[in-house]
């Protein structure tokens, strides 16, 4: 089973690139984020025609998640059942097969210190809470999806210029471990300790075209069971290259 978590920035926008990766690569479980659409707006036929079953959470212009399943998708849920958090479209789960998937758009903060930023941690906070309250880490249970934040300076091209920053900072940091400490791991740190790996690359300083200037903030936590399963993960830097692309690559984890 090949599961993907992919930030689209906008599924209307990204389509024609899309379309062809699914068509190519077939992942078996897609999880996307910033889908920047209503439901209603989804381009879900063209999506369904390549075998996939959907479960959308989408909100105008901002945030959106969706699920993309060969199989059937059941006991779909969509945000925390929080009022303070759940305004915004960026929690879907479900269960396909025996994996309990969980997509996430983690909140980007804005700056450290601004509200948004305290937002941030407090989102992050509530998110640890419902993964408690909610998932049973003796099953298979995979969360994934554009968490806004480095696990440390392996994940960043520029440490230093990048240090206590947005997406970097020691509270940040400190929340996603908090995360992990639901019982879950990071996937592609069970494979490889190495730096150089990122996920993210800005636009208006062409990141990825001046020399992989990246930073790793799409991530896969994984239970015991879905970790015992995962035979790799891996960035598919050739979806970041070419025309019009998202400034997210996919990440794509293979399991038994």
């Amino acid at each position: 089973m090949r599961i993907a978590t992919w930030n689209v920035n906008s599924v209307r926008a990204r389509l024609p690139r899309i379309l062809p990766w699914l068509s190519e690569k077939r992942p078996d479980l897609v999880l996307l984020q910033e889908t920047k659409c209503l439901p209603e707006q989804f381009p879900a036929e063209e999506i369904e025609e390549l075998g996939y079953n959907l479960a959308l959470h989408g909100q105008k212009t901002y945030n959106g998640v969706a699920i993309l399943s060969k199989q059937p998708i059941e006991d779909v849920v969509r945000g925390f059942g929080d009022e303070e958090f759940d305004g915004e479209a960026r929690v879907i789960g479900a269960t396909v097969g025996d994996v309990l998937a969980l997509c996430v758009y983690v909140v980007n903060g804005q700056e450290v210190g601004a509200p948004k930023y305290d937002y941030k941690l407090r989102w992050m906070e509530r998110l640890g809470t419902f993964l408690r309250e909610r998932y049973d880490m003796g099953e298979k249970v995979v969360v994934a999806g554009d968490f806004n934040v480095t696990f440390d300076d392996r994940d960043i091209y520029d440490p230093d210029k990048w240090r206590d920053r947005i997406l970097c900072s020691t509270p940040e940091r400190e929340a996603l471990a908090g995360i992990l400490d639901c019982g879950l791991a990071d996937g592609l740190r069970h494979f490889t300790d190495e730096g150089g790996i990122y996920t993210w690359w800005d636009f208006r300083t062409r990141g990825f075209q001046r020399g992989n200037r990246g930073l790793r903030i799409d991530h896969f936590l994984l239970s015991p069971p879905a970790l015992a399963a995962c035979r790799g993960v891996e960035v598919d830097l050739e979806a970041r290259a070419g025309d019009k692309p998202s400034d997210h690559a996919p990440v794509v984890a293979t399991f038994e």
